[in-house]
C-alpha cells in the first residue's frame, strides 16, 4: 500500500497496528514494524495522573529505540485530565496521540471511558478539542478511534466523525462493530464507509481484518484510506508483509520458514524480557508463545509446559528446542493458520486497561 500523510509525518504505508492492552507494547510494536507495518500504536495510557508513576505505565511510556512516528493511545473522560495526559506523553517522546473511544469492555464503559463516550456527543467532543488544543503548540496530531457507535439502534459515528474533524482530529479508526458487540457477530463496514463520504481526514478501517483477503474487502468495501488489524497479528506479525504483498500483486507469499519465525520469535522474548524484567518477562511472554504455536504440531504441548517456567533462560529454550524439531518435520509454517484461536475471548486483552481505569495498576 502507499505511504500516507498523518501531520507533518509521512507513514510508510497505510498498514495499521491497533492498540491492544497488554499486548502492543515496544517489542511487539517494533516486529511489527519490522514485518511490514507501517504503524503502530501503544497500549493505553491512562489520563489519571496518579497512575503516571506506576511501572506499567513507565514501561508503556518508554519509546527508547524505537522508530517513528511514536504514537500513544490515552483514555479517560475528563477533558482537562485528557489534555494533561497527552503533554506527558508528549514529553515522553509521543509524536502522535490517539484517543481511545473505541474499547467495550464493561469495566471501562461503566466508568463512561472506551466506546461509552459515544454516547456523550458533547463530552466527546469537548476531549477531543481539549487534546487537539494542548497537542498544537508541540505540533503533534491527534487521532481517535472509535467504534460505529453505541447500539444497533443508536450508530452515531457518522455525527461524532465530523465533530472530531471540526476541532482539528486529523485521522480516525473505526472498528465496525457497535459496543454493545463486543467482538461477537461480524463487523460491517458500511458505516465505515458513509464516515469516509462525510470527511475530508484520513479513515482507518478495523475489524475482522485477518488475511490478505478480507483485508482487501474491507477495504474495497468502506473505501477507507488504511487498515488496522489487531488480533490477527497476535503470533503471526508476518500479517503485515502477507497483506501488502497481496495487495500489491494479487498473489498469496508463501508461509515463513519455520527457522525464520524461530529467530523472530527468540529475538521477541529477548526484547520482552529486557522490557520487563525476569519475574514479570517470564509470565507475560506466555501469552506471546501461545500465539506464535497455535495450531501447530504440538504447539500446545509446548504452551502447556512453557506456562510451568519461572525462568528465562529455561523459557527460552524450550521454545528453540520446539522449533528445531519442528523444522526437521517441515520447511515452513502450514498454510491456512486460523488467525485467531478458537473459543479466544479477546476481551482478555482489555484486562489491563481495566486495571488502569479502575485505579489499580
Amino acid at each position: 500500500m502507499s505511504s500516507l500523510q498523518l501531520g507533518p509525518y509521512t507513514l510508510a504505508n497505510a498498514l495499521f497496528v491497533a492498540p491492544m492492552a497488554g499486548v502492543t507494547d515496544r517489542p511487539f510494536r517494533q516486529l511489527c514494524k519490522r514485518l511490514g507495518a507501517g504503524y503502530a500504536v501503544s497500549e493505553m495510557v491512562t489520563s489519571r495522573k496518579d497512575l503516571w508513576e506506576s511501572l506499567k505505565t513507565s514501561r508503556r511510556a518508554d519509546h527508547a529505540g524505537e522508530p517513528g512516528p511514536i504514537a500513544v493511545q490515552i483514555a479517560g473522560t475528563d477533558a482537562a485530565m485528557m489534555a494533561e495526559a497527552a503533554v506527558f506523553n508528549i514529553q515522553r517522546g509521543a509524536q502522535i496521540i490517539d484517543i481511545n473511544m473505541g474499547c467495550p469492555a464493561k469495566k471501562v464503559c461503566n466508568k463512561w471511558a472506551g466506546s461509552a463516550l459515544m454516547q456523550n456527543e458533547a463530552l466527546a467532543e469537548e476531549i477531543a478539542a481539549a487534546v487537539v488544543a494542548a497537542c498544537a503548540p508541540h505540533g503533534v496530531p491527534v487521532t481517535l478511534k472509535m467504534r460505529t457507535g453505541w447500539c444497533e439502534a443508536h450508530k452515531n459515528a457518522v455525527a461524532l466523525a465530523r465533530r472530531f474533524e471540526a476541532v482539528g482530529v486529523q485521522m480516525l479508526t473505526i472498528h465496525g462493530r457497535t459496543r454493545e458487540q463486543g467482538y461477537k457477530g461480524q463487523a460491517e463496514y458500511a458505516t465505515v464507509a458513509a464516515v469516509k463520504q462525510a470527511v475530508r481526514i484520513p479513515v482507518v478501517v478495523n475489524g475482522d481484518i485477518t488475511s490478505p483477503q478480507t483485508a482487501q474487502a474491507a477495504l474495497q468495501a468502506s473505501g477507507a484510506d488504511a487498515l488496522m488489524v489487531g488480533r490477527a497479528a497476535q503470533g503471526r506479525p508476518w500479517i503485515f508483509r502477507e497483506i501488502a504483498h497481496y495487495l500489491a500483486t494479487g498473489q498469496h507469499l508463501a508461509p515463513p520458514l519455520v527457522e525464520e519465525v524461530r529467530g523472530l520469535l527468540l529475538e521477541h522474548l529477548d526484547d520482552h524480557y529486557r522490557l520487563y524484567g525476569s519475574a514479570t518477562g517470564v509470565r507475560s511472554a506466555r501469552k506471546h508463545i501461545g500465539w506464535y504455536v497455535r495450531d501447530l504440531p504440538g504447539g500446545d504441548a509446548l504452551r502447556r509446559h512453557t506456562n510451568t517456567l519461572d525462568d528465562c533462560a529455561a523459557q527460552t529454550q524450550a521454545v528453540n528446542d520446539y522449533f528445531l524439531r519442528l523444522g526437521q518435520q517441515m520447511e515452513r509454517l502450514p498454510q491456512g493458520r486460523p488467525a485467531t484461536a478458537p473459543g479466544a475471548n479477546p476481551l482478555t486483552l482489555e484486562k489491563t486497561l481495566q486495571a488502569v481505569i479502575e485505579g489499580a495498576a
